[in-house]
């Protein structure tokens, strides 16, 4: 499944500094809390984006782990690449696109990850195969991605907004089925963890500040919503008002991320 979609770093950003200012729950925390991670592993983090997986597994272990990221993002690596230096921490930063081969030989890492980015994978069973293979025996795999039912909120404010349906999002519609379905078929064992962090907006704009970097006019995802720039501000608006709306009636706009956390035993 080839996926007509690159998110930009600028709407990344927004939708993070929102999920910290707004959140109820730490998801960093949870997913350290769940990993089976230990001194010594050899570990790789791939989708690492601007590597913040990187360095939290490398903080959490004192630096006492091989730890190595890769992503296809130039612009994101360099990131990564120039927080370590001033870190001073030895993570390596890589081009690793995992709709190709891995440059990494079989059996190397005892542990890898792929939080947030796996379900934009274009054949699932080649990546996951390759997740695989590049893995210890008995190593661990560890993915992240949104649920079914992930912010549900802000999809029916959008349906009551618009009156359209709801396009096919790549991550809830296929990570807790299709994805779900082969690592089960790949590992030996696979452990399904839920984390569930309501986001609580008491005021309209920072939800709408959301929608917008959600909906922002390179996300291909939504073009049957919006073509131009007028299109997308006369949607932007309609959705405000409903939230507005709800706002008054309800008090507080609760929106509650779903997600799912892959635990795979090679």
């Amino acid at each position: 499944m080839k996926i007509n979609y690159q998110e930009t770093t600028s709407d990344l950003a927004m939708r993070i500094d929102i999920h910290n200012k707004y959140g109820a729950r730490d998801i960093d925390a949870w997913m350290l809390s769940i990993l089976p991670l230990k001194a010594g592993m050899n570990i790789l983090d791939v989708g690492c984006g601007a590597g913040k997986q990187c360095f939290s597994y490398y903080s959490h272990l004192n630096g006492k782990a091989t730890i190595t990221g890769g992503d296809v993002s130039a612009e994101l690596l360099a990131q990564a690449k120039a927080e370590a230096a001033k870190r001073a921490v030895p993570i390596q930063f890589m081009d690793l696109n995992f709709n190709q081969p891995f440059p990494q030989a079989d059996a190397t890492f005892d542990f890898a990850s792929c939080c947030f980015a796996i379900y934009y994978a274009e054949n699932v069973p080649f990546t996951i195969s390759e997740m695989h293979r590049v893995l210890k025996p008995g190593g661990v795999l560890f993915t992240s991605g949104p649920m079914p039912t992930n912010k549900q909120l802000f999809y029916d404010i959008i349906r009551e907004a618009t009156g359209k349906t709801i396009p096919p999002m790549p991550g809830s519609s296929r990570y807790g089925s299709e994805f779900l379905t082969t690592i089960r078929s790949t590992f030996s064992q696979v452990k399904v963890e839920i984390f569930e962090n309501p986001l609580t907006f008491e005021a309209v704009d920072p939800f709408v500040d959301y929608t917008r970097a959600s909906l922002s006019e390179d996300r291909k995802l939504w073009n049957s919503f919006f073509q131009t720039k007028d299109d997308f501000e006369l949607i932007m608006s309609q959705i405000k008002t409903v939230a507005a709306r709800r706002l008054a009636q309800e008090g507080k706009l609760v929106m509650t991320k779903v997600v799912g956390g892959f635990i795979a035993t090679k």
